[in-house]
């Protein structure tokens, strides 16, 4: 891939459980431009959690001092309590501009955030191949209480209608095909005319 071609940022949504993170994971080690980007969180940090890695843990202020100058590209709030959640600005425009392709893994209503801000992003729904599926997939964790599967589904129903606003759909029924799927995305949009053609030389 051309270093000097513009970067890509591609937004990964889609209901717990369809397999989002394993997909990604998978995506960015065959790619050696790849990064993620981490969000940053005003929630306390938990037990194995590193800062910078899962997420970057700052105070409320400076969230909220951040979110007042345009620093966060998405933000949001989850889980019924007063914690909030932003997809930092800054670290994504310096990686766009080396040519990296940049993944956020967010949901429905930070993705809508992304498109209204930066309409060049790619958005892609990751869904499993039915709800029973992802039932199954939430209940084999083996770490959500049965309220917590309810939440979940009851929140799948809301978001996959939704899939129909974004630019690819990836049903994640077996992962290694769902992979391929992600990064022949990524590669037809590296290849697309209106990024490559500033950068021919001849």
């Amino acid at each position: 891939m051309q270093r000097e071609n513009e970067g890509l940022l591609l937004v990964v949504s889609g209901p717990s459980g369809a397999g989002k993170s394993t997909l990604l994971h998978r995506v960015m080690q065959e790619r050696e431009n790849a990064w993620f980007s981490v969000s940053a969180t005003t929630r306390a940090m938990r037990e194995g959690e590193v800062d910078g890695v899962d997420y970057h843990f700052i105070s409320r202020e400076c969230f909220l001092e951040t979110l007042d100058a345009g620093g966060f590209l998405e933000h949001n709030s989850y889980c019924g309590n007063d914690s909030l959640y932003g997809t930092p600005l800054a670290p994504i425009r310096t990686h766009m501009a080396a040519g990296d392709c940049v993944f956020l893994d967010i949901d429905v209503n930070g993705a809508r955030q992304v498109r209204e801000k930066l309409p060049e992003a790619i958005l892609v729904f990751v869904t499993p191949p039915s709800m029973e599926e992802l039932e199954t997939r939430l209940r084999r964790r083996g770490t959500n209480t049965e309220a917590q599967i309810a939440r979940r589904m009851a929140a799948a129903a809301q978001e996959l209608p939704q899939a129909a606003a974004y630019d690819y759909l990836v049903i994640n029924d077996e992962c290694e095909a769902a992979a391929q799927e992600l990064q022949a995305i990524v590669t037809a949009e590296y290849c697309r005319c209106t990024r490559r053609f500033p950068y021919l030389k001849f």
